[in-house]
Parts: structure tokens; C-alpha cells; sequence
């Protein structure tokens, strides 16, 4: 770990929009010769041909992995990070965006280039002042400057894509999120440019250039335009606020939020950022929201590190100093990236180590290892390819052979295909342009990067053409501008069906509160009129929730079906759901996701209209719940009462008796009366009220049982059931049966039996129950047995085989002891009686 401290650094350090770069493009420029290294390809180009306008092509050099530029007069280098030539002595040299030396996967280079890369006269280190305490430790003596921004960054709140104004730049982090919400830009608004770290240098500069000329308002990127990349966008909002970061999907750091949201502005001029969504994951907390507009973000602790200048006495000397340790407490070993992993998967091949047995040649594999993988294909994949590669690098003159080199190519050079296949053979093309700027890895290594370059550039054209295609529909664009505030005045219809029609073009469906698009929406005729069909839709929408908040009781419903969950509907369409309320008798109504689309006044007089329409309802199917619950909050009905209330309400009106024997016997004459007149009747099994065995009754208490777990609807026995199978569904006492031996029989029929029973006895003398009344329910004779057993009868010794029984009186109460751990039983075995 070495340092070069004895000349000074100087740290400009600061948000976004504070002219970092372009102060160090200024130093760069006032020096004899100089150096910059940037964190992206596509800005080391940006500021390569902004220099070069300044200095002249013969004398600014490009170096990045698949592009270099080297006149032989070159005194100003413009690099990415990993390929600055730290080995010439140049006047001047900087490293912007220093706070990735954080970063997991590049962190060990932009450490390194901290810690030794340096100008003869000046070094210059940019980044964020989350980098501050780092610098401090790790570069003694530095200078360190603070510069603010120069516009205001401000939070604009969540904007639905339809919503989004003029030169936004919509950001999302993967190819997938990218694509679609630029499909969605060009049904409603026209068109996008598309902005990826994926892209070539040409197809990114030609898709911004349509971005900057006017020809789309909008721009959907990934987060590669946070490091720096200059566009005229007023607005930048975020798809989402997670990623993956190589290792696993995870929130933003607020820093990175304010990297890409600060985009947003140029200059002087003030920009604003926000998401696509106001809640749940991908919407800012208030907390990142004022740490992004005062950037104000949490001081780096560690910066990662990896051996710079490692050691080629052997593979085992070059893979140990490339583990060592870092002796800093401010550094930290750097998770072994992949070209440590593809080396130590070829130093296992005994082929590999014959070879590397030179420190050149270990160097040379080294150098191999250090092909990146653009295809994303991964470790194993990956590494043959760099094996093949070293292979040809380790034997004959040490060069790769034209002839596969050149089957590769041109393989690549076909223009035909999607987005995502040009992407690709993009990506595959970066590899060889890598491989043709290594000047010792062919023959003719300038040829063939032409040739490279030259694919490259065909691809290249093609994707942006493809991107063009695909994400740009210029007639809308065209139409929108034509149009401007005028869209209100196309003749948008919606037929009786909810057919939409602009300009006699079908566009879509509007079914109760949804548009949904004409699967041919998609042509380009059709297409672009979508954006006029808003303001109607917003009218027709808010007259159908006028006409819902002011619906007539018939016109309302429950829908309670097998396997579904409970809601509401009005006129066939479901418009809300139940779900979990205070009590199972008060079910907290959720108006449908559908109806977001309406003002937030209309929509609270919707839910106050489908409240007292459920609470007429309940009154009329499930009076005995709505009485019960009114029962426990009543102060004067006594705790006794209010307990069983509470029971009631909780099973639905079915409570079985023996559970909650205490408190039914603890019931003195009016609260027994109370129940009665509420309609329970307290049985000798249950406690139940009749009328919810009714059909219309045990749906509505199905509905509600469910609303308050949360769960589907159970299904329903068949109507006019008496009695079912013990393993048929829905038999058991939570739908109004008693399950008894083989059979579950109703409990208002169980109660029939029972006072029949009860009704024929004598005292205790023996009796024979009249069994017409079981036979006519169903109920076999095993049933009716355990039933009058459960009941308090017992059999009575006969002469003949009728069975006769006799009543043995109710058994007594059991009551469960307090738990075994329970503080105040081990209290009660505490011996008092001394001391």
C-alpha cells in the first residue's frame, strides 16, 4: 500500500451541479499536460471531445477498456478509472466521483487512485462530502474545498407518469423497468430517450442529442446518469428506489438518491425530483426528502482496498498480494471482484501454472483475468473465455489469432434484430474492442480495433434506431405539439359498452373505474391519440363516482362467494372489500385500488355512502351481531353480559356453551332477558341465534368472519341442510353445526332435540325419547346416542332392547388451572404461615 504524499492534493468537494468537473476540465487545460479519470466510459468521452475542442485532436488522448485514443503528441488524457497510465509523469491529475472508492465493486480502484495517483504540480481528488473524513485520514495534509451548489434541489412529490412535466428524466434500475416505462411514455406522451451504461458512446450520444433537441420531452435511464453526465433535464423522478447491486436487491442509499436526483437543474437554473408512487417502498421518506434538499448525507467510515501494484513473482505471490490485508483502519479488504475469481478458478488448472511461471507471463495472465465480462454472463462462462484467451496469449508469438478474432467479429456484425439482441451483440463486441486496444494481445492491434470499432459503430446505429422505433412515435410527438393545450377540443366518445373512441378510433375499454387498452392500441394511428382521451376519461370517471356516492340501496351488493373474499359491488362491479374492523360486527370497508383515479373528496363520500348502506344491511340480515356489539360497549349491561356479548360477537353468533359455562351461569335474570330479546338463545349446548342459520343471514355472517381474518369465504353447506357429514366442508360449530359422532347436525336442530328431550323425561325416572324428530333431521340412532350423552342423560338398564334413558343432571364445570409459569401460581405455593 503505497502513498505519494510529499506532493499536495487538493479535494473540491460538494453535491451535484456544484462545477466539479468542469473546474477540473479548467485545470486540466491550464496545465502543460494533465489527466482526468472518470467513473463512466460515456463521461470520460463527453469530456474527451469537449477538450479536444479546446486542445486539438493531436494532442488529447481517450483511454477506457474498449476505446483508446492515443495520439503520439497526447498531453491530456481523458480515462476511465481503471485504465488512468499512472506510470506518466503528467502536470496535472484528478479522479472524479472519489466517493465510489465505497463501492463494493470498483471501491479497490478509485481507493487506489486516491492513494497514489498523482500530478507532478497538481492532483485534484472530486467527489461528495460524505468523502471528507476519508481523505482527511488517508491523505495527510490535503486541501480540502467545499463547494455548494449552484442551483436549488427540491422535492416535487409523486407524479404518475402521466403526469410528469416536460424534460424529466424518469430513472430505473434494470433494462426490464427501463423498457417499460419508455413504452409507457410512448402511449401517453410520444416517445423517450433511452439511457443505459449498457449503450455504446454512439448510441447513448445520439439518443441524448434527440433528448436535447426537443424531439421527446422525456428520458428513462438507469442510474448511470448520477455520475455526471450533463442534459438539459428540469425533473427527475424515480421508478424505484431499489436496485440490485450484485449481490442483492436493496434500498438507495440517501447518498445515491441525491446523486441521480440531483440531475435535475443546470447551472443556475433550479431542478426537482420525486418518485412515480407516494407510498410503500418506492416512495422518499420525509427523512431522505430533507437530507437530499440540505445534502446533508452520513460521513463514509471505510473506503475499500486491493493491492495496486501487486506481486508477479509467481500466480500464489500475485493471488496473496492481492489479498493482503489493507493496514489502515479506514480501508477495507475488497470483496473479490471477478477478475480475483476467474485467476484463482485458472490457477487450478495445471496447464495455467506451466505457463505462468515468468513474472511477464504472470502478468500476462493477469492481464487476462482483467477482461471485463460485459456479456453478464457469469463466473463460470466468463472464465473460459479468458482461459481461451490467455491460452493463445501463452503460446506461439503470444498473440490471439486473427482468424477467430475475426470469426467473432463477424459474427457481431449483424444488424438485424430486436433491442435486446443489438444490445447484446453490443456487449459482446465491447469484449473484442477490449481485447483489440491491448497492444501486445494481436499482431495488428490497430486494425483490428478499427474493425471492431467499426462494428461497434454499425450496432450502434442500429440500436438507436431500434430505440427509435421502438420508444418514439414521432406522429404523436408531432400530434401533441399541434395540439397543445387544445387536446380537451378531439372528440373523445365513450359508448354504452365503455368503448372508447378519439377521433373514431377505438383506443380502449373503460369497465367501471378501469381503462384497459385495445390490444391493437398498439399501431401507431391509434396510439397516439391516448393522450387525448385523459381529460374525458377524468369526466366520465368522476361522473360514475358522483352516480356511485349517490347510488340507491338496490343498487348495491354483497359479494360473498365460495373461495373469494368479501366485497361490495355496485351494479355487478366490485367498488370496495371488508376487511379487519374494531369488532367482527364493524368491518372496515376498503374502497377498490380501481377508484384512486378520483379525487380524494369524492372518494371519501363514496365510502361514507357504502357505510351506511353496510350498516342498514347488517342491521337488516345479522341484527343479533349489531346488537350484541352494542352490547359490549354498553356501560350499564355489566360485565357478565358484556363478556358473553363479546364471545358472541367474536365467533359470529355461534358460542359453544361448555367454554364459557362461568360466565353464562354468572347471568342474572335481566341480562338473560337482554339476550333473548337480542335474539340469542342460550341453549343447553350453544349459545346461537336461530335466525342466522337462515340463508341470507349465514351468508352475511360467512362475509364477515372472513372480513375479520382476512381470509377467503368458506364454502357454504347446501341450502336447507340439516344435517352433513363430519367431514364435509364448513362442518363444524364456526357454521352453525355441531359436529357428533359420525354426523354434524345444526345447532338450532340440536336445541329441538335436546328440549324434546328434556320435555319427555319425568324427573329422573327412565324415559324413551320420541324418535320421529331425529329420524326426521336425519340423524342415525349413534348420533342421537352421543347427543343425549353430551346432554346429560345416561342409558337406563332395560328388560327389552328399547333404550331407555334417564337424566343424570349437567356435570360439573371444569376449570382450566392457571398455567404453570405464571408468577402468581408460583406465589400461591409460597408458604405464608411464618416469618
Amino acid at each position: 500500500m503505497s502513498r505519494n504524499d510529499e506532493r499536495p492534493v487538493t479535494a473540491v468537494l460538494g453535491p451535484t451541479n456544484t462545477g466539479k468537473t468542469h473546474l477540473a476540465v479548467e485545470r486540466l487545460c491550464g496545465h502543460s499536460s494533465g489527466m482526468i479519470g472518470f467513473p463512466l466510459r460515456l463521461l470520460a468521452r463527453e469530456v474527451y471531445d469537449r477538450v479536444v475542442k479546446i486542445k486539438g485532436k493531436n494532442q488529447v488522448a481517450l483511454i477506457t477498456g474498449e476505446e483508446k485514443i492515443v495520439p503520439k503528441d497526447a498531453c491530456w488524457f481523458l480515462c476511465t478509472a481503471e485504465s488512468m497510465p499512472l506510470a506518466r509523469d503528467l502536470a496535472f491529475v484528478a479522479i472524479d466521483e472519489a466517493q465510489l472508492g465505497a463501492d463494493r465493486e470498483r471501491g479497490h480502484v478509485f481507493t487506489d487512485r486516491i492513494l497514489r495517483a498523482r500530478g507532478r504540480e497538481e492532483t485534484m481528488i472530486l467527489g461528495s462530502e460524505a468523502l471528507r473524513p476519508m481523505l482527511k485520514a488517508l491523505v495527510p495534509g490535503i486541501d480540502i474545498l467545499n463547494r455548494p451548489r449552484f442551483s436549488t434541489l427540491s422535492y416535487a412529490g409523486a407524479k404518475k407518469i402521466s403526469r410528469l412535466p416536460k424534460r424529466s428524466a424518469i430513472v430505473a434500475f434494470s433494462a426490464e423497468e427501463v423498457y417499460a416505462v419508455a413504452e409507457m411514455l410512448r402511449r401517453l406522451r410520444g416517445g423517450a430517450a433511452v439511457v443505459m451504461g449498457a449503450l455504446s458512446p454512439r448510441t447513448r450520444n445520439a439518443q441524448v442529442a434527440m433528448f436535447q433537441a426537443g424531439e421527446v420531452d422525456y428520458l428513462v435511464a438507469t442510474d448511470a446518469i448520477g455520475m455526471g453526465l450533463n442534459m438539459d433535464v428540469a425533473h427527475v423522478a424515480f421508478a424505484s428506489l431499489n436496485k440490485f447491486d450484485g449481490q442483492r436487491t436493496r434500498r438507495l442509499t440517501v447518498a445515491e438518491m441525491a446523486q441521480i436526483a440531483g440531475r435535475a437543474g443546470r447551472h443556475q437554473r433550479d431542478g426537482t425530483f420525486g418518485a412515480l408512487v407516494a407510498e410503500g417502498p418506492g416512495a422518499f421518506t420525509p427523512e431522505e426528502v430533507l437530507a437530499i434538499e440540505e445534502h446533508r448525507f452520513p460521513k463514509l467510515d471505510h473506503l475499500f482496498w486491493r493491492e495496486g501494484e501487486p506481486d508477479f513473482s509467481s500466480v500464489d505471490d500475485l493471488i496473496a498480494s492481492l489479498e493482503v490485508r489493507p493496514q489502515a483502519r479506514e480501508l477495507r479488504a475488497a470483496p473479490k471482484a471477478l477478475d480475483l475469481l476467474v485467476l484463482k478458478r485458472l490457477a487450478e488448472e495445471g496447464w495455467v501454472r506451466d505457463r505462468a511461471r515468468s513474472p511477464a507471463m504472470v502478468a500476462r495472465l493477469w492481464a487476462a483475468c482483467g477482461v471485463p465480462d460485459f456479456r453478464k454472463v457469469g463466473l463460470d462462462p466468463h472464465g473460459r473465455f479468458v482461459a481461451k484467451v490467455f491460452g493463445y496469449l501463452s503460446e506461439g508469438q503470444g498473440y490471439i489469432p486473427h482468424t477467430w478474432f475475426a470469426e467473432e467479429i463477424a459474427r457481431l456484425d449483424n444488424v438485424a434484430g430486436d433491442v435486446e439482441t443489438l444490445a447484446g451483440r453490443i456487449a459482446a463486441a465491447r469484449s473484442w474492442a477490449y481485447i483489440a486496444n491491448r497492444a501486445d494481445w494481436l499482431a495488428d492491434p490497430a486494425l483490428w480495433a478499427a474493425r471492431a470499432g467499426a462494428v461497434e459503430e454499425r450496432l450502434s446505429d442500429a440500436l438507436h434506431l431500434s430505440l427509435t422505433q421502438r420508444f418514439v412515435d414521432k406522429r404523436t410527438t408531432m400530434l401533441l405539439r399541434q395540439i397543445g393545450a387544445n387536446t380537451r377540443d378531439l372528440p373523445v366518445t365513450i359508448g354504452p359498452q365503455g368503448e372508447v373512441m378519439v377521433e373514431d378510433h377505438a383506443i380502449g375499454h373503460l369497465h367501471g373505474f378501469t381503462f384497459t387498452v385495445a390490444p391493437d392500441a398498439r399501431a401507431t394511428d391509434r396510439r397516439l391519440l391516448l393522450a387525448a382521451a385523459d381529460r374525458r376519461l377524468a369526466e366520465e370517471r368522476g361522473r360514475r363516482g358522483s352516480a356511485l356516492a349517490d347510488a340507491e340501496d338496490a343498487a348495491l351488493a354483497l359479494l360473498a362467494e365460495e373461495n373469494g373474499h368479501p366485497a361490495l359491488a355496485w351494479d355487478g362491479l366490485i367498488v370496495a372489500t371488508l376487511g379487519r374492523g374494531p369488532s367482527l360486527a364493524r368491518p372496515k370497508i376498503a374502497l377498490d385500488r380501481a377508484l384512486d383515479c378520483l379525487d380524494a373528496a369524492l372518494r371519501e363520500r363514496i365510502k361514507a355512502r357504502l357505510t351506511l348502506w353496510l350498516d342498514r344491511q347488517l342491521a337488516k340480515q345479522v341484527p343479533a351481531l349489531v346488537a350484541l356489539d352494542a352490547t359490549t360497549r354498553d356501560p350499564a349491561a355489566g360485565s357478565a353480559l358484556r363478556a358473553i356479548a363479546a364471545a358472541l360477537v367474536d365467533h359470529g353468533g355461534l358460542l359453544p356453551r361448555i367454554d364459557h359455562q362461568v360466565a353464562v351461569d354468572g347471568l342474572d335474570q335481566p341480562a338473560r332477558k337482554r339476550l333473548r330479546q337480542i335474539g340469542v338463545t342460550i341453549g343447553a349446548l350453544d349459545l346461537f341465534d336461530p335466525r342466522l342459520m337462515k340463508p341470507a343471514a349465514a351468508r352475511w355472517r360467512r362475509a364477515l368472519v372472513a372480513a375479520r381474518h382476512g381470509s377467503k369465504i368458506v364454502a357454504a353447506p347446501a341450502d336447507g341442510a340439516t344435517v352433513l357429514a363430519r367431514t364435509a366442508p364448513g362442518a363444524h360449530l364456526s357454521q352453525g353445526y355441531r359436529a357428533i359422532a359420525l354426523q354434524a347436525v345444526r345447532v338450532d336442530l340440536v336445541e329441538r332435540i335436546a328440549r324434546a328431550a328434556h320435555d319427555a323425561r319425568a324427573g329422573r325416572k327412565p324415559f324413551v325419547p320420541d324418535p320421529a324428530l331425529a329420524i326426521s333431521i336425519g340423524v342415525h340412532a349413534a348420533t342421537l346416542e352421543r347427543l343425549m350423552a353430551g346432554l346429560g342423560f345416561k342409558i337406563a338398564r332395560a328388560e327389552d332392547a328399547t333404550p331407555r334413558w334417564v337424566w343424570r343432571g349437567r356435570a360439573p364445570v371444569r376449570v382450566a388451572p392457571p398455567p404453570r409459569d405464571n408468577a402468581f401460581a408460583a406465589l400461591a405455593e409460597l408458604d405464608l404461615r411464618h416469618g
